[in-house]
């Protein structure tokens, strides 16, 4: 009996409460008291959702900035360096026993940044993840890629044929293992660069339509105070009302600013380093088939047609497709000249390849490898053009891309604080609006 008794007064008290509110809700007073506290609730809550916005946003645009981009360029550095030192390989391989120390400095410096850039990569990639799966295959291939290298070049100073075989398969771990590994890291940074910029650039509605709701309830209330008293204006809610709407428009005004200068900084940077990045990567491709066709002389066929020759026309025609695309997205003079450039280095280089082909076609080794490594007019040089070329066009890219992400990164700079600051004061004057108001009653 007594817990029922308890139970029956909790509900008395309830209701005593409730009815309580309602004859407080029936006078002037107490309406304005309801009045006040909803509208200083919407002008907090229209702040803290504009400082969380903002925050995610910010913070999204700091890591395109600052740790996608650089990343995904660190990737495409280890394609181009793995790519570099295979073809480095192949090209002093071919030299003979003579290898000159200009080969082997290039292929031991792209072997050292590839290693340095995956030390690099591993510390930013999160543990299970796609890129530290690629990562951990590329560390653990390495060393045996390099084992395979020097095997092949002690045979060839040693003159012996196993020495291509070596370097044949080599490359071939290289091909399929390493290069595959790197291309997923490449694709996995790539998309991770875009879910930056997709958390970047989205509207807040959220936050704006709480702005215009708190703007329409603060217009409310100074309408309903004039009809009521006569009154102008209510100090406390011009203020809350200024505040709100400064916020309001620092929002609008600045994410439009930041998604402009994100989108420019996609437009005219991101979008032309994807293209000139796999241009570069197609014409290292291309040079080390173009190299191993001679390594090989005719040992791998795919229906009757010599394998490395299939995979080198194959690449050209991507680096073509690159250069193209590039040039259409080039959007002044500065970005235009280098990769105009790389397309006539590009034609000059399948000019001589096609001779190159038609020596080796006929019997004259010599005279092949004479235009594909020899001192003056060769493939490989026209090669070196198109790589200076598009290394050119790749700075001047990543420099439109910084500039433009900065801007976007920048436009964000003080809002998350300051709307919380000024929901806070716009609240207190929506208060003390109707604090002031209240006295009159006493």
């Amino acid at each position: 009996m007594g817990g029922d008794d308890n139970s029956v007064g909790r509900r008395t008290a309830w209701a005593e409460n409730s009815e309580r509110l309602k004859r407080a809700a029936t006078t002037e007073p107490g309406r304005l008291r309801i009045i006040g506290a909803l509208l200083a609730l919407l002008v907090v809550a229209f702040g803290a959702v504009t400082a969380w916005q903002m925050t995610d946003r910010s913070d999204a645009a700091e890591d395109v900035l600052h740790k996608s981009q650089p990343l995904t360029s660190d990737a495409a550095d280890i394609y181009r360096a793995l790519a570099e030192a295979n073809t480095a390989a192949s090209s002093a391989f071919l030299s003979g026993g003579q290898e000159t120390p200009e080969s082997r400095k290039r292929y031991e410096e792209n072997i050292t940044v590839a290693a340095e850039k995956l030390v690099t990569a591993a510390n930013s990639a999160e543990p299970g993840s796609p890129s530290a799966k690629a990562l951990t295959t590329l560390n653990t291939a390495l060393p045996v890629y390099k084992g395979l290298v020097e095997r092949a070049r002690t045979y060839n100073r040693m003159g012996f044929p196993v020495g291509g075989a070596y370097l044949r398969y080599a490359n071939q771990k290289m091909q399929d293992e390493m290069l595959v590994a790197a291309q997923n890291l490449y694709t996995q940074e790539n998309n991770r660069l875009d879910a930056d910029y997709d958390a970047a650039k989205p509207f807040p509605w959220a936050a704006i339509a709480l702005g215009a709701l708190a703007l329409a309830a603060l217009a409310a209330a100074q309408v309903r105070e004039y009809r009521r008293t006569n009154r102008v204006l209510n100090h406390g809610l011009v203020a809350a009302a200024g505040a709100t709407a400064v916020v309001l428009l620092w929002l609008v005004v600045g994410h439009g600013v930041a998604r402009a200068e994100l989108n420019k900084s996609y437009d005219h940077g991101v979008r032309s380093l994807k293209v000139l990045h796999n241009a570069r990567i197609a014409a290292l491709k291309a040079r080390g088939n173009e190299n191993l066709t001679l390594v090989s002389r005719g040992a791998e066929t795919v229906d009757g047609k010599d394998k490395y020759n299939e995979a080198y026309l194959k690449e050209m025609t991507n680096l073509g497709t690159g250069l193209t695309l590039a040039d259409r997205y080039a959007d002044d003079s500065t970005g235009e000249t280098p990769v105009r450039s790389a397309r006539k280095s590009m034609d000059e280089w399948q000019s001589r390849h096609s001779a190159a082909r038609s020596q080796d076609e006929n019997g004259n080794y010599e005279q092949a490898l004479n235009l594909v490594v020899g001192p003056t007019n060769t493939t490989g040089q026209s090669f070196d053009a198109v790589d200076k070329s598009l290394q050119t066009a790749l700075a001047h890219e990543q420099s439109e891309f910084k500039l433009a992400a900065t801007d976007g990164r920048d436009a964000f700079t003080g809002l998350p604080l300051g709307a919380g600051t000024l929901a806070v004061l716009g609240a207190a004057g929506a208060v003390l609006g109707i604090g002031r108001r209240l006295s009159e009653f006493r």
